[in-house]
Protein backbone atom coordinates (compact mmCIF):
# COMPACT_ATOMS: atom_id res chain seq x y z
CA UNK A 1 0.00 0.00 0.00
CA UNK A 2 0.98 3.62 -0.57
CA UNK A 3 -0.17 5.72 2.39
CA UNK A 4 0.05 9.50 2.59
CA UNK A 5 -0.51 11.19 5.94
CA UNK A 6 -0.75 14.85 6.88
CA UNK A 7 1.19 16.35 3.95
CA UNK A 8 1.88 20.05 4.26
CA UNK A 9 3.83 22.15 1.79
CA UNK A 10 4.26 25.90 1.38
CA UNK A 11 5.93 27.99 -1.30
CA UNK A 12 6.67 31.30 0.35
CA UNK A 13 3.35 32.68 1.61
CA UNK A 14 1.31 30.20 -0.42
CA UNK A 15 0.28 27.04 1.41
CA UNK A 16 -0.13 24.51 -1.40
CA UNK A 17 -0.91 21.52 0.85
CA UNK A 18 -2.54 21.80 4.27
CA UNK A 19 -3.25 18.26 5.42
CA UNK A 20 -3.38 15.82 2.51
CA UNK A 21 -4.17 12.19 3.32
CA UNK A 22 -5.07 9.26 1.04
CA UNK A 23 -3.97 5.71 0.23
CA UNK A 24 -3.58 3.45 -2.82
CA UNK A 25 -3.88 -0.33 -2.72
CA UNK A 26 -2.42 -2.70 -5.26
CA UNK A 27 -4.90 -3.74 -7.93
CA UNK A 28 -6.93 -0.52 -7.83
CA UNK A 29 -6.98 2.84 -9.59
CA UNK A 30 -7.28 5.95 -7.45
CA UNK A 31 -7.92 9.37 -9.00
CA UNK A 32 -6.75 12.55 -7.33
CA UNK A 33 -9.44 14.87 -8.61
CA UNK A 34 -9.17 18.64 -8.36
CA UNK A 35 -9.08 21.89 -10.25
CA UNK A 36 -6.03 23.95 -11.19
CA UNK A 37 -4.10 25.00 -8.09
CA UNK A 38 -5.85 22.48 -5.86
CA UNK A 39 -2.65 20.67 -4.81
CA UNK A 40 -2.77 17.67 -7.17
CA UNK A 41 0.61 18.15 -8.82
CA UNK A 42 2.33 19.13 -5.58
CA UNK A 43 1.09 15.90 -4.00
CA UNK A 44 2.30 13.90 -7.01
CA UNK A 45 5.69 15.61 -6.94
CA UNK A 46 6.14 14.74 -3.27
CA UNK A 47 5.18 11.12 -3.88
CA UNK A 48 7.69 10.82 -6.72
CA UNK A 49 10.51 12.45 -4.75
CA UNK A 50 10.71 15.74 -6.65
CA UNK A 51 9.67 17.71 -3.57
CA UNK A 52 9.95 17.21 0.17
CA UNK A 53 6.98 18.04 2.36
CA UNK A 54 7.25 20.55 5.18
CA UNK A 55 5.26 18.13 7.37
CA UNK A 56 3.68 14.70 6.97
CA UNK A 57 4.78 11.30 5.76
CA UNK A 58 4.72 9.00 2.73
CA UNK A 59 4.94 5.23 3.07
CA UNK A 60 5.44 3.03 -0.02
CA UNK A 61 5.09 -0.63 0.96
CA UNK A 62 6.81 0.10 4.27
CA UNK A 63 9.51 2.28 2.70
CA UNK A 64 10.05 5.95 3.50
CA UNK A 65 11.00 7.42 0.08
CA UNK A 66 12.85 10.34 1.66
CA UNK A 67 15.09 8.09 3.75
CA UNK A 68 15.50 5.33 1.15
CA UNK A 69 14.74 6.77 -2.31
CA UNK A 70 16.44 3.98 -4.29
CA UNK A 71 14.35 1.23 -2.71
CA UNK A 72 11.19 3.34 -3.05
CA UNK A 73 11.80 3.89 -6.77
CA UNK A 74 11.93 0.14 -7.31
CA UNK A 75 8.30 0.02 -6.18
CA UNK A 76 6.94 2.85 -8.33
CA UNK A 77 6.81 3.90 -11.96
CA UNK A 78 6.47 7.61 -12.66
CA UNK A 79 4.62 9.16 -15.56
CA UNK A 80 5.45 12.91 -15.46
CA UNK A 81 3.28 15.77 -16.67
CA UNK A 82 5.40 15.96 -19.86
CA UNK A 83 6.85 12.94 -21.73
CA UNK A 84 10.42 14.34 -21.86
CA UNK A 85 11.70 11.90 -24.48
CA UNK A 86 15.18 11.74 -25.99
CA UNK A 87 14.64 12.70 -29.63
CA UNK A 88 17.28 10.43 -31.15
CA UNK A 89 16.67 7.28 -29.14
CA UNK A 90 14.38 4.63 -30.60
CA UNK A 91 11.42 3.23 -28.69
CA UNK A 92 13.41 0.12 -27.87
CA UNK A 93 16.44 2.16 -26.77
CA UNK A 94 14.28 4.28 -24.45
CA UNK A 95 12.87 1.20 -22.78
CA UNK A 96 16.25 -0.53 -22.55
CA UNK A 97 17.83 2.56 -21.01
CA UNK A 98 15.19 2.83 -18.30
CA UNK A 99 15.30 -0.92 -17.65
CA UNK A 100 19.06 -0.57 -17.13
CA UNK A 101 18.49 2.32 -14.70
CA UNK A 102 16.49 -0.15 -12.64
CA UNK A 103 19.36 -2.63 -12.61
CA UNK A 104 18.25 -4.96 -15.40
CA UNK A 105 20.84 -6.57 -17.64
CA UNK A 106 21.08 -9.13 -20.41
CA UNK A 107 18.16 -11.50 -20.89
CA UNK A 108 16.10 -9.92 -18.10
CA UNK A 109 16.37 -6.51 -19.74
CA UNK A 110 15.50 -7.84 -23.21
CA UNK A 111 12.46 -9.67 -21.84
CA UNK A 112 11.29 -6.54 -20.02
CA UNK A 113 11.62 -4.46 -23.19
CA UNK A 114 9.79 -7.03 -25.33
CA UNK A 115 7.00 -7.40 -22.74
CA UNK A 116 6.52 -3.65 -22.58
CA UNK A 117 6.51 -3.25 -26.36
CA UNK A 118 3.82 -5.92 -26.58
CA UNK A 119 1.64 -4.35 -23.90
CA UNK A 120 1.91 -0.93 -25.57
CA UNK A 121 1.34 -2.34 -29.06
CA UNK A 122 4.45 -0.53 -30.31
CA UNK A 123 6.33 -3.46 -31.87
CA UNK A 124 5.91 -2.01 -35.37
CA UNK A 125 7.74 1.22 -34.45
CA UNK A 126 10.19 -0.26 -31.93
CA UNK A 127 13.18 0.87 -34.02
CA UNK A 128 11.93 4.38 -34.83
CA UNK A 129 13.47 7.38 -33.08
CA UNK A 130 11.01 9.40 -31.04
CA UNK A 131 11.61 12.67 -32.90
CA UNK A 132 8.46 13.37 -34.88
CA UNK A 133 6.21 11.15 -32.78
CA UNK A 134 2.59 12.15 -32.38
CA UNK A 135 1.52 13.20 -28.90
CA UNK A 136 -0.24 9.87 -28.48
CA UNK A 137 2.88 7.90 -29.39
CA UNK A 138 4.98 10.01 -27.03
CA UNK A 139 2.55 9.40 -24.17
CA UNK A 140 2.57 5.65 -24.77
CA UNK A 141 6.36 5.58 -24.77
CA UNK A 142 6.51 7.63 -21.56
CA UNK A 143 4.09 5.14 -20.03
CA UNK A 144 6.32 2.30 -21.22
CA UNK A 145 9.35 3.83 -19.49
CA UNK A 146 7.35 4.05 -16.28
CA UNK A 147 6.27 0.41 -16.34
CA UNK A 148 9.26 -1.38 -17.93
CA UNK A 149 10.52 -2.58 -14.52
CA UNK A 150 7.06 -3.96 -13.56
CA UNK A 151 6.56 -1.66 -10.56
CA UNK A 152 3.96 -2.34 -7.91
CA UNK A 153 2.53 1.15 -8.41
CA UNK A 154 2.21 3.73 -11.17
CA UNK A 155 2.00 7.43 -10.30
CA UNK A 156 0.72 9.56 -13.14
CA UNK A 157 0.17 13.29 -13.56
CA UNK A 158 -2.77 13.84 -15.95
CA UNK A 159 -1.85 10.97 -18.31
CA UNK A 160 -4.50 11.64 -20.97
CA UNK A 161 -4.03 15.40 -21.25
CA UNK A 162 -3.99 16.52 -24.89
CA UNK A 163 -4.79 13.10 -26.35
CA UNK A 164 -7.40 12.44 -29.02
CA UNK A 165 -10.22 10.00 -28.36
CA UNK A 166 -8.41 7.03 -29.92
CA UNK A 167 -5.23 7.57 -27.89
CA UNK A 168 -7.25 8.12 -24.70
CA UNK A 169 -9.04 4.82 -25.20
CA UNK A 170 -5.77 3.04 -25.85
CA UNK A 171 -4.13 4.41 -22.69
CA UNK A 172 -7.25 3.56 -20.70
CA UNK A 173 -7.15 -0.06 -21.87
CA UNK A 174 -3.49 -0.35 -20.89
CA UNK A 175 -4.15 1.05 -17.40
CA UNK A 176 -7.07 -1.30 -16.83
CA UNK A 177 -4.94 -4.29 -17.84
CA UNK A 178 -2.22 -3.16 -15.43
CA UNK A 179 -4.77 -2.78 -12.64
CA UNK A 180 -6.17 -6.23 -13.31
CA UNK A 181 -2.65 -7.67 -13.11
CA UNK A 182 -2.23 -6.21 -9.61
CA UNK A 183 -0.65 -2.81 -10.22
CA UNK A 184 -1.85 0.03 -8.01
CA UNK A 185 -2.36 3.25 -9.99
CA UNK A 186 -2.66 6.83 -8.77
CA UNK A 187 -3.41 9.49 -11.34
CA UNK A 188 -4.29 13.15 -11.08
CA UNK A 189 -6.96 14.59 -13.33
CA UNK A 190 -9.71 17.12 -13.74
CA UNK A 191 -11.40 15.23 -16.60
CA UNK A 192 -14.57 13.82 -15.06
CA UNK A 193 -15.37 11.30 -17.79
CA UNK A 194 -11.91 9.78 -17.53
CA UNK A 195 -12.16 9.52 -13.75
CA UNK A 196 -15.60 7.87 -13.92
CA UNK A 197 -14.38 5.29 -16.44
CA UNK A 198 -11.08 4.45 -14.73
CA UNK A 199 -11.17 5.06 -11.00
CA UNK A 200 -12.15 2.57 -8.32
CA UNK A 201 -11.86 5.39 -5.81
CA UNK A 202 -11.68 9.16 -6.02
CA UNK A 203 -9.98 11.55 -3.63
CA UNK A 204 -11.32 15.08 -4.12
CA UNK A 205 -8.67 17.68 -3.37
CA UNK A 206 -9.37 21.41 -3.06
CA UNK A 207 -7.50 24.24 -1.35
CA UNK A 208 -4.67 21.87 -0.47
CA UNK A 209 -6.81 19.30 1.36
CA UNK A 210 -8.55 16.04 0.52
CA UNK A 211 -12.18 16.71 1.42
CA UNK A 212 -13.73 13.35 0.63
CA UNK A 213 -12.75 9.95 -0.72
CA UNK A 214 -14.69 7.00 -2.11
CA UNK A 215 -15.97 5.24 -5.25
CA UNK A 216 -17.37 7.63 -7.88
CA UNK A 217 -20.90 6.30 -7.44
CA UNK A 218 -20.74 6.80 -3.67
CA UNK A 219 -19.74 10.45 -4.11
CA UNK A 220 -22.64 10.96 -6.52
CA UNK A 221 -25.08 9.36 -4.07
CA UNK A 222 -23.75 11.27 -1.06
CA UNK A 223 -24.14 14.62 -2.82
CA UNK A 224 -27.52 13.64 -4.31
CA UNK A 225 -26.34 14.59 -7.78
CA UNK A 226 -26.59 12.75 -11.09
CA UNK A 227 -22.96 12.65 -12.24
CA UNK A 228 -19.40 13.01 -10.95
CA UNK A 229 -18.97 16.54 -12.28
CA UNK A 230 -21.94 17.81 -10.26
CA UNK A 231 -20.78 15.80 -7.25
CA UNK A 232 -17.29 17.31 -7.49
CA UNK A 233 -18.68 20.86 -7.70
CA UNK A 234 -20.96 20.23 -4.72
CA UNK A 235 -18.07 18.89 -2.63
CA UNK A 236 -15.74 21.77 -3.50
CA UNK A 237 -18.42 24.39 -2.86
CA UNK A 238 -19.25 22.85 0.50
CA UNK A 239 -15.61 22.75 1.53
CA UNK A 240 -15.05 26.35 0.37
CA UNK A 241 -18.08 27.50 2.34
CA UNK A 242 -16.79 25.71 5.44
CA UNK A 243 -13.39 27.37 5.09
CA UNK A 244 -15.01 30.80 4.65
CA UNK A 245 -17.26 30.28 7.70
CA UNK A 246 -14.25 29.24 9.73
CA UNK A 247 -12.39 32.40 8.79
CA UNK A 248 -15.38 34.56 9.66
CA UNK A 249 -15.53 33.02 13.12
Amino acid sequence: MIRVRGLQKSFGDVQALKNVEFHVNRGEIVALLGGNGSGKSTSINILTGLLKPDEGSVDIQGINPFNDPIEARKKIGVFPDKPGLFNYLTVKEHLAFFAALHGMEGKKKREAVDRTLSMLGMEDIANRISKGFSHGQSVKLALGRAMVHSPDYLIMDEPTRGLDVFAVRNVREILLRLRDSGTGILFSSHVMQEVELLANRVAVIADGEVHTEGPPLSLIEETRTSNLEDAFIAIVRKSSAAITDGRQE
